[in-house]
């Protein structure tokens, strides 16, 4: 049986290339997780590019931890990390092994499996709001710690594939500066965003915590 081209697994070498090339690339591919009850599939519609050692807003800019540690390779592995005590944000590794450069996943439109993501998602009034936004995107596609580092180039299954899909022609392609990330990184336009699609997420500046 001949494979479909929009069902094509995208291969390790297309994450070992510059983030920058591949973050925009990423979007309209089609995003397949593997759970116990059956699939769920989402295509791309926002993302954000970290490029490590070279961008202040990456969790490798100073180095290797960790926590960060999947980050340096190799390339086509899964980056999960929890954040302010209750979100987990799924990204995938990009770039040469030795470097740590990734993306984040921001939003998705959920074209299979939707019954298995609302459940998860229960405050969703809609299945635009389901995977609209890191956290929720995670959620709806039950990511936690557990995946962190899982592989998904691998010819052998696993949690997660990512599919050649229907990437967006050139002009509906949109950037701008990231999704609250402050200082120096703030100004950098490496978001990514299909242009009037209605699973992306509202663009939020970074806004410094205060401290009592």
């Amino acid at each position: 049986m001949t494979t479909p081209p929009d069902r094509t697994p995208l291969k390790r070498s297309f994450f070992d290339r510059p983030v920058l090339e591949i973050a925009p690339d990423l979007l309209g591919r089609t995003l397949v997780r593997a759970t116990d009850d059956g699939p769920i599939e989402l295509r791309l519609t926002e993302v954000e590019a970290y490029d490590g050692p070279n961008d202040p807003g990456s969790h490798a800019y100073r180095g290797r931890t960790d926590r960060n540690a999947v980050m340096f390779g190799p390339p086509g592995h899964t980056y999960v990390y929890f954040t302010y005590g209750m979100w987990h944000c799924l990204n995938l590794v990009c770039g040469l092994a030795g470097t740590a450069s990734g993306v984040l996943l921001r939003a998705g439109r959920i074209t299979a499996g939707a019954d298995l993501a609302r459940p998860r998602r229960p405050t969703s009034r809609k299945d635009a709001d389901l995977a609209q936004g890191p956290a929720r995107l995670a959620t709806a596609l039950g990511v936690d710690r557990t995946l962190n580092g899982a592989d998904a180039c691998s010819a052998d299954g696993g949690p997660f594939r990512v599919l050649t899909g229907t990437p967006p022609a050139a002009g509906a392609i949109r950037s701008g500066p990231r999704t609250g990330v402050g200082g120096d990184g703030a100004a950098h336009p490496w978001r990514y965003w299909i242009d009037a699609d209605p699973t992306v997420s509202p663009y939020r500046p970074h806004t410094p915590r205060k401290r009592g």
